[in-house]
């Protein structure tokens, strides 16, 4: 309760004092107001009158008695209790309006959660179906690859492709005019390369450091300037190894191709180890 609430209550209380003050002694004064006093005597009958008692005496006017007024109301000052229910009143009103706005808050935050939640939803479901894509279409070219490597394993045999000639490999596919070397495919040193529409500039041999023989197939992305941005190990690859698997990961990242219009190309690298 504040002072201006206080000022008024005592004001109210002190009107309330002066008015019952007032209306009592006015109470006081009507009561305490004297009485007229009756005659007395003995009444004498003159004359003949049948009931001896003379001429009737005119009546004698009652004094008028005073009624006494009620006093009016006494206006009832608001009581404290009066003012705690009002303040009552209005701190609920005022709770119920602060819950009405939480909740459409609350309502509000919700709905902004869940949209950031459907847009994360589908924004990873984006990403998994890029991956996918680059999963799949690095396994295509992995199995392009591995059937090559077989094709060519069979022409060795007879005498068509000399194992570990440098710049040897198959000519399938097209060439740049102008060029020896083919393009899209080939196989140097005993590893060969896949990647449509390239050629190959450099394709450095893995470290000796392996400990398994057999094939890992690296599946690459390379971009517009012909760098490696992105080595993986493939389909088709034989080695369970993981420090041989990691010497032919690192090789690859190392391989540069001919530049492309083509922003990011996926092929593969395939390295054969072999233990001395």
């Amino acid at each position: 309760m504040n002072n201006e609430q206080k000022a008024k209550i005592e004001s109210a209380l002190l009107t309330t004092l002066t008015m019952s003050m007032l209306l009592l002694l006015l109470w006081y004064v009507t009561i305490d107001a004297p009485e007229q006093p009756e005659e007395e005597g003995v009444e004498i009958a003159f004359g003949d009158s049948e009931n001896g008692g003379g001429a009737e005496p005119d009546a004698v006017p009652m004094p008028a008695v005073p009624l006494t007024q009620s006093p009016p109301p006494t206006p009832q000052a608001p009581t404290e209790n009066d003012l705690m229910v009002q303040d009552d009143d209005e701190s609920l009103a005022l709770a119920k309006q602060r819950e009405e706005e939480r909740k459409r808050r609350a309502e509000q935050e919700e709905l902004v959660r869940k949209q950031r939640e459907e847009q994360a939803r589908q924004e990873a479901e984006r990403r998994a179906e890029e991956q996918r894509l680059a999963e799949e279409r690095a396994r295509q070219a992995a199995e392009e690859q591995a059937k090559r490597d077989k094709a060519n394993a069979l022409a060795g045999l007879f005498g068509n492709n000399q194992q570990g000639a440098q710049g040897s490999g198959t000519t399938q596919g097209s060439t740049r005019q102008g060029s020896d070397n083919p393009v899209g495919h080939g196989s140097i040193g005993g590893n060969s390369w896949s990647l449509k529409g390239r050629n190959i500039k450099t394709l450095p041999k893995p470290s000796t450091q392996f400990n398994q023989e057999g094939r890992v197939v690296v599946a690459i992305q390379v971009n517009s300037e012909g760098k490696v941005i992105s080595a993986t190990v493939g389909e088709g690859t034989t080695v369970s190894d993981y420090q041989t698997r990691q010497v032919a990961l690192e090789a690859a990242r190392k391989a540069e191709f001919s530049p492309s219009e083509n922003k990011i190309q996926v092929g593969t690298i395939t390295y054969t180890f072999k233990l001395n």
